[in-house]
């Protein structure tokens, strides 16, 4: 995609040096700032910290993560204890797992010299597939646009998407999930105008969806998470999109906090919700997403402190509850599958249910 009207992905190999550079979502929206990334501790904190985000950009993060480790130690106890580390940074997303089992896979029966170039290549692999993928998703999910736009009283009316969090190009190596389609749509001319929802608390909807669609000059209006329901009350959706950072087998999805609501208010107004997302954010482990999808509990001072700019543009962070408040920030809720109206992979459209998912399964 675009930063200032020069292509970029949210994470670029620097093949002359082999390090990677990362877009640090940490400043974003006021500032544009690269990160170099040349040591596993590099990736890992960037991961757990947030500088990257988003399921896919965390697995292909943490793949050249792997390649730092491998290049200074390629024995087999210093691969395990990359994996260990990376693996403990985020414990929600699948991704994260999906792209160290691979590059593990890859590099584990090969002697100890050739490791580190298999992890790169490997890295690299993950990255390009990634945007192949986005792009595919994408296309599948445009056709649903279409369809419901063609079904609008007056097709030449805007397409009202409302999204949560952000599933665009920033939380993946380029494209995204559920902003794909919207940059596709409005690359191809049609009227489309995407609700965001600021995302409490760490306001990714606010400062990072936002910030991608008037990077793309896609139409957008910024509400409060609490706005949703009303907005889908009055008829002002189309279609609800979001990404999700693991699904069952069964369809069940885990998203940012939030989506659970969106998804219950969709439901009420027989408003389609949509999940966008590439088969490898499946975890075809498991069944029961409430009982099985492990829940990050992140810190109470994303909740209690918001950040922004000061009136001298400095970013700053305010406390805005009364001092010594208890806080609970739960990173992600489950939708069960009966609410979702089907999940949007590079494979195509499949229904939130066992029998379609491992139509699915069967294919891969």
């Amino acid at each position: 995609m675009h930063i200032h009207g020069q292509p970029h992905r949210s994470i670029e190999a620097d093949h002359a040096t082999r390090t990677a550079r990362i877009l640090d979502q940490t400043f974003l929206p006021h500032h544009v700032e690269w990160r170099d990334l040349q040591t596993m501790e590099d990736a890992a904190e960037a991961i757990q910290v947030m500088r990257v985000r988003g399921a896919p950009l965390i697995g292909a993060t943490a793949s050249f993560g792997m390649f730092f480790a491998l290049r200074d130690d390629a024995s087999d106890a210093a691969l395990q204890r990359a994996y260990d580390v990376l693996h403990a940074t985020r414990p929600t997303a699948v991704n994260l797992r999906w792209a160290l089992d691979r590059v593990k896979r890859v590099v584990s029966p090969l002697p100890v010299e050739k490791r580190a170039d298999a992890a790169w290549s490997e890295a690299l692999a993950i990255c390009d597939e990634d945007v192949q993928t986005n792009h595919a998703i994408g296309r599948h999910a445009l056709e649903l646009f279409r369809t419901i736009q063609l079904k609008k009283a007056d097709p030449n009316a805007p397409l009202n998407v409302m999204t949560h969090c952000n599933a665009g190009w920033l939380a993946a190596v380029d494209w995204g999930m559920a902003l794909a389609p919207v940059y596709q749509a409005h690359d191809a001319g049609m009227n489309v105008h995407v609700w965001v929802s600021e995302t409490r608390p760490r306001g990714q909807g606010a400062s990072l969806t936002a910030w991608e669609l008037r990077e793309h000059g896609v139409p957008h209006t910024l509400i409060v998470d609490n706005n949703a329901g009303h907005l889908l009350q009055r008829g002002l959706v189309d279609l609800v999109i979001v990404g999700a950072d693991r699904a069952t087998a069964q369809g069940d999805v885990a998203n940012k906090i939030g989506t659970y609501l969106k998804a219950l208010a969709a439901k009420a107004h027989n408003v389609p919700f949509y999940v966008a997302l590439p088969v490898s954010t499946i975890d075809w482990t498991i069944t029961d997403g409430i009982r099985d999808i492990p829940i990050e509990q992140r810190s109470a001072r994303e909740v209690t402190h918001m950040p922004g700019l000061n009136a001298e543009g400095r970013r700053e962070e305010v406390l805005i509850t009364p001092a010594g408040t208890q806080a609970r920030n739960d990173g992600f809720d489950v939708t069960p599958a009966n609410l979702v109206t089907a999940l949007v992979t590079e494979h195509g459209v499949f229904e939130a249910n066992a029998e379609s998912l491992g139509q699915l399964q069967s294919k891969l």
